[in-house]
């Protein structure tokens, strides 16, 4: 079937991806300027949906925003921005509280009068003090649902789920500032140019990259590869953070175990049900997680085996099912008891730590385009994200960026006509599977050879097979129409 374009609809504002930092920018700028929202999916498809643990900020008055800061830099291995650190820490409070307005339902803490903390606190990996805030084992999913419903219900918000992102679309006169975007409707097989005065990407990270990864299948680069061709600068794109434990069944597809057992007692045992954390790190099992994947790559290789075991079985079954309702019940979908025996675990691919590189405004390097969120890079995690500062780094930045484009919307040149999408030349594909074994070969030599520890050799081998494949892609790309699956 053909591809129709049509005549471009245009917004103030273009944001592309539906998460914690699409959402949350959409609702800050919806009463003073129009606001467009694409989603590949459903709304909700997104990584944030997904997230467990919480978000980390400072709310207990025995913490300090120096502790957050020193934590977040020794996590990111000494490239973290300290600027960007500071900023993001500071202003965690105000994004929680954002959040509690709108209706987020955190987790109350059992006994306020004797901790004096109206929510439950959790600590996880790399954090000194228990900071973080969260619903239950499925935060991000009441974050998530709580944004959908609010911007359903405000005006001058658009929602065009099921449209994929394509290409962004610069001026070519001038300052070649950003203008808009292709994006293909899914739906009704038509590629449509959207046009804005601001394009924010909001799009997630790139984990889905990798064989195994904890994310979406959503998670594909794609706004950060857009970013890229338009001639965007990107930093750090070889930060992949491993999540250390991901559950180990073939069914699973990598389901994750919240870093919030951890910080709750969970213990990491072999086989043998000896505990090894301890030979890496005198943190033990809150270790950051890059020193905890590792930990256990290095033991799966030494011992051959195919997992390792995380236990919390000393906890009480009533704490484990109240702390931990989602993981509970999924492991118990697998067979798995989490209140009588060990979970089985592996690391997978879990968030990208670079991306388009931004100010603590989300501006990119070109006029127009912001970055927030996942595809962001704005030194905050450094080589290594710790535990719980992504969902605040969205609120945060969501929150800046919102800010910097109403400032300067009313000298933003006006949406323009746009060139509408050209396939004249291009036809249906006869082989739609070269696209799907393609995109599993990226995915397996990702795994094996830029995976959580590599050699020259590796890296070497894998850029040997990504030149290869380049080519047969970008010729695929200029002889057949767009489909999901190959804009991915």
């Amino acid at each position: 079937m053909n591809n129709t374009t049509d005549n471009n609809p245009a917004f103030d504002v273009l944001v592309i991806g539906s998460g914690a930092a699409g959402l949350s920018l959409a609702l800050e700028m919806a009463d003073k300027a129009t606001v467009g929202v694409i989603s590949k999916g459903e709304l909700t498809e997104g990584s944030t949906y997904y997230a467990q643990g919480g978000i980390a900020a400072v709310l207990d008055e025995t913490d300090t925003v120096e502790s957050h800061i020193q934590d977040t830099l020794d996590s990111g291995a000494g490239l973290c921005d300290p600027d960007a650190v500071r900023f993001v820490v500071e202003n965690g409070r105000i994004a929680i509280q954002k959040l509690i307005d709108l209706g987020v339902d955190f987790s109350r803490d059992p006994d306020p009068e004797k901790t004096g903390q109206e929510y439950h606190l959790t600590r996880e990996g790399g954090h000194s003090h228990r900071r973080v805030i969260h619903a239950a084992d499925a935060t991000g999913r009441a974050v998530e649902t709580t944004l959908v419903e609010k911007v359903q219900t405000t005006n001058n918000i658009t929602l065009l789920d099921h449209h994929m992102a394509i290409d962004l679309i610069r001026d070519k006169r001038g300052d070649k500032r950003c203008i808009g975007a292709y994006a293909l409707d899914i739906k009704n097989d038509r590629v449509i140019a959207y046009g804005a005065k601001a394009v924010v990407l909001a799009t997630g990270g790139a984990s889905k990259a990798y064989l195994y990864t904890s994310n979406p299948d959503g998670s594909t680069g794609d706004g950060i590869a857009m970013a890229w061709r338009a001639g965007a600068n990107v930093a750090n794109m070889e930060f992949t953070q491993f999540h250390p434990t991901c559950l180990f069944h073939p069914e699973a597809k990598s389901f994750l175990v919240t870093e919030a057992v951890r910080g709750e007692g969970g213990k990491l045992r072999l086989g043998n049900t000896k505990r090894f954390m301890d030979k890496f790190d005198d943190r033990g099992e809150l270790a950051p997680r890059d020193i905890v994947a590792r930990a256990i790559d290095h033991e799966m290789k030494r011992t051959g085996d195919e997992c390792v075991y995380l236990d919390i079985t000393d906890k009480p079954v009533d704490f484990i099912r109240e702390h931990f309702p989602t993981v509970y019940k999924r492991c118990l979908d697998f067979g798995f008891d989490m209140t009588e025996q060990s979970i089985p675990v592996v690391p997978a691919a879990h968030y990208t730590c670079g991306g388009v590189k931004t100010d603590l405004a989300g501006r990119t390097s070109i006029d127009g385009l912001y970055a927030i969120g996942e595809v962001a890079c704005t030194g905050l995690h450094g080589a290594n994200r710790i535990a719980s500062n992504s969902l605040l780094e969205c609120l945060v930045l969501g929150a800046a960026s919102a800010k910097d484009i109403l400032e300067n919307l009313d000298t933003m040149p006006d949406a323009q006509a746009l060139t509408p999408w050209d396939e004249s030349w291009v036809r249906d594909s006869d082989e739609d599977v070269v696209v799907s074994h393609n995109w599993d070969e990226v995915r397996r030599f990702m795994w094996n050879y830029v995976g959580i520890v590599r050699t020259d050799k590796r890296l070497e081998r894998a850029k040997h097979r990504i030149d290869l494949l380049q080519t047969e892609i970008n010729d695929y790309y200029g002889n057949f129409r767009i489909t999901g699956d190959l804009l991915e």
